[in-house]
């Protein structure tokens, strides 16, 4: 399976505080894939279906951007990047500016 980039990388939160970062097309897939039996569910099957569509080049990237966003978003463990990792946020703020 080719590894895919996503358009940016998804946190989620998995056993006693950890936090996954799902970069890429098969990362997402083999979190599904992992996802434990007796929770899944219809959200979890359409999400997995989406992901292998996007894997098959039958649906653009951002589907499975959407995909693994919803389904991590409808179970409670979406992390926001910006508070799994601070530094992010400065960034995207831009450089500080020096003080005379």
């Amino acid at each position: 399976m080719t590894d895919t980039p996503l358009t940016r990388p998804i946190f989620v939160r998995h056993a006693a505080g950890l936090v996954l970062e799902l970069a890429s097309l098969g990362d997402a897939i083999d979190f599904l894939e992992e996802w434990p039996v007796s929770d899944r569910g219809l959200v979890h099957e359409m999400a997995l279906r989406t992901l292998f569509a996007v894997h098959d080049g039958h649906k653009p990237l951002s589907a499975a951007q959407l995909a693994i966003e919803g389904f991590a978003s409808k179970h409670g463990i979406l992390e926001n990047p910006e508070e799994v990792m601070p530094w992010i946020a400065a960034g995207l703020k831009g450089p500080a500016s020096p003080t005379a």
